[in-house]
């Protein structure tokens, strides 16, 4: 499989990705205590947006690249 290919397949999987959840949370420890047996932590929790254009931009992008002659892409 060439690249092109491989790029074009994660950029439709990241499309619908974006499409279907709308974004992504994790979780950031940002300081961590210990004194003695006590042991506090802070943890913020992050919500990333990801707008549907960009979910819809990828999708349509790696369609053309999946579909798009080799000769169009090389300017041949």
């Amino acid at each position: 499989m060439s690249s092109i290919k491989l790029v074009a397949i994660l950029l439709i999987a990241a499309g619908v990705f974006a499409l279907a959840y709308g974004g992504f949370t994790y979780t950031n420890t940002t300081h961590d205590t210990s004194v003695g047996q006590l042991e506090v932590s802070v943890r913020d929790i992050r919500t990333i947006v990801v707008p549907v254009w960009a979910g819809v931009g990828a999708i349509l992008l790696g369609g053309y690249l999946l579909i798009a002659r080799k000769g169009s892409l090389t300017g041949k």
